[in-house]
């Protein structure tokens, strides 16, 4: 009776327009104080002891990282280094884009960042190139998803802190998908400009290839420095974020000279609006998670599927359906705040690793980016484009399929995403 109080509050709101965060608490809140004898004292108690976490302090960290590589020519140099090595395939301007998204969402962490970063220069460079708008803009738009997978990822941290699992064998886990994922993607570029007829372009010159290199390498840096820092044991995923916010404001002020001194105060102002963002929905959401725990929901969600007697397959088949239909409504730290304590249980007691299901969720999230009403990609990309919402989205379709195909491979060879993991932890 009481979840069922809590749930309607919860959709209440949501159609009623409130943000997802403050719908989280209101419902919750609501329904504690109402309904239950929890005192008042306990939701604030759980509101602050659930973002008092030192993991989650790499997020405002990783934010203002992206944002300084964001606003230099980070993302230029990258594209520069992306066309010289894959540009004379066939479809290969497309191709580089996606390569430049693959390298800047490593850099970045952020999808959204990466659609803005690679699009703006090269959706026009594409069109002018003799490829349809479609096909410049659908590229680009899945592409850029990869963001919130390749490590360091923000969606990663969230999902690690929510079920208590290590945010370094999370980071290790996202990059064989993430460049297996971005593969696909070019492989539907490679084998569509073959079928249109487009023609090759001329293949760059090793010296070309080195310059090109040598001018983006500050920028392909923060990846070596980020995860090489973590797994060398020189500092955790915090400091690394730490490490990496100071590396980005270095390259772009000091060696690229991109970033004028009066722009500072603007990214940190923003880096800081986007971070309290997120941790205030990961309070909210924390705080759901704690009165369904007290309700015993997850426990009871997970013994009635083990009485189902579900098998893994039918059970990843559900999640994936639930999460895939979640992310056209919710962005994905909610989604994962409010999804994955309730699959986690059931998903331990049919014994799926942990780090796979998180890379099965942050995939789903992925795709979740390219579905309306929701899909924060697809708004950026009509944005900088100019194509309306719905053309964006029938631009993005065979990329789109393509990331569907990934997404069941990847659930069901769990090899791909613990492969990396096992690799480095076992020793």
């Amino acid at each position: 009776m009481i979840t069922a109080i809590l749930f309607s509050l919860l959709f209440i709101s949501l159609l009623l327009g409130i943000p997802i965060a403050v719908a989280l608490g209101l419902a919750t809140s609501f329904t504690m104080l109402v309904f239950t004898d929890i005192p008042a004292l306990v939701i604030a108690q759980k509101m602050f002891t659930s973002i008092d976490k030192f993991a989650l302090m790499a997020i405002p960290l990783f934010v203002l990282a992206g944002n300084f590589l964001s606003q230099g020519g980070a993302a230029e140099r990258i594209i520069r280094f992306a066309k010289a090595m894959v540009g004379h395939l066939p479809g290969g301007l497309p191709m580089s884009a996606i390569f430049a998204c693959i390298i800047f969402a490593a850099v970045s962490g952020s999808s959204p960042a990466t659609v803005a970063a690679i699009g703006s220069i090269m959706i026009g460079a594409i069109k002018d190139a003799g490829y349809s708008e479609k096909f410049s803009v659908g590229s680009i738009v899945s592409a850029g998803s990869l963001g919130i997978l390749i490590p360091p990822s923000i969606v990663l941290i969230v999902y690690g802190v929510t079920v208590d699992q290590s945010i370094g064998k999370l980071f290790m886990a996202g990059f064989i998908p993430g460049i297996f994922l971005g593969g696909m993607l070019m492989l539907v570029t490679y084998f569509a400009a073959r079928k249109a007829g487009f023609k090759k372009e001329q293949r760059a010159s090793n010296k070309e290839i080195f310059i090109s290199f040598k001018e983006s390498i500050w920028a392909l840096l923060v990846i070596v420095i980020v995860i090489g820092g973590i797994y060398g044991g020189v500092f955790t995923p915090t400091e690394a974020a730490a490490v990496s916010a100071v590396y980005g404001f270095v390259v772009v002020k000091f060696i690229y000279k991109d970033l004028k001194w009066k722009d500072v105060p603007r990214i940190i102002m923003h880096s800081a609006a986007t971070s309290a963002m997120i941790l205030f929905i990961i309070a909210n959401a924390m705080l759901f998670a704690y009165f369904l725990t007290v309700q015993q929901i997850p426990q009871a969600l997970a013994q009635w599927i083990i009485d189902m007697n579900f098998s893994k397959v039918v059970f990843l088949i559900f999640v994936n359906i639930l999460l895939l239909i979640g992310g056209n409504f919710m962005e994905p730290s909610s989604l994962i705040m409010i999804l994955a304590p309730l699959i986690f249980p059931a998903a331990m007691k049919l014994g799926i690793d942990p780090i796979h299901l998180g890379i099965i969720i942050t995939v789903n999230m992925e795709i979740g980016m390219l579905t309306p009403p929701v899909g924060l990609n697809l708004f950026v990309a009509s944005g900088i484009s100019g194509m309306s919402l719905q053309q964006v989205i029938k631009a993005s379709m065979p990329w789109f399929f393509a990331l569907l195909i990934g997404l069941l491979i990847i659930t069901y060879i769990p090899q791909i995403s613990l492969f990396l993991p096992n690799l480095i932890y076992k020793f």
